[in-house]
């Protein structure tokens, strides 16, 4: 078995809520919280890692995408791209297995 990261870049903000600070990502309507910035980051990346491969697992991740108003983007990027001033971003890593004795060739 072969460990294979996708990555997903998305914005995110953070509010100061009492004691606590609130990291919400609006585009999948996910929030998580943390006593630091640091801690509330992280535990946003992993409440959206864990709802991504959640929605894999059910077969549902295109409809909830979709949803959400995610659309392909044909146009590739520029490999080395500038951050966006204008918002912060967070990576979120979403890791699979994959499994290469025995499987078919995928054809995409």
């Amino acid at each position: 078995m072969q460990l294979i990261d996708f990555k997903v870049k998305l914005p995110f903000k953070i509010q100061k809520r009492k004691k606590w600070l609130l990291a919400s990502c609006p585009v999948l309507d996910i929030h998580s919280q943390g006593e630091t910035e640091e801690k509330a980051k992280k535990n946003l990346a992993e409440a959206i890692s864990l709802f991504l491969i959640s929605c894999f697992e059910r077969g549902t991740l295109d409809e909830v995408l979709k949803k959400c108003g995610f659309r392909p983007r044909y146009e590739m990027p520029a490999v080395k791209l500038s951050p966006m001033k204008s918002q912060n971003f967070i990576d979120v890593p979403i890791p699979f297995y994959i499994n290469e004795v025995g499987q078919p060739e995928c054809h995409v």
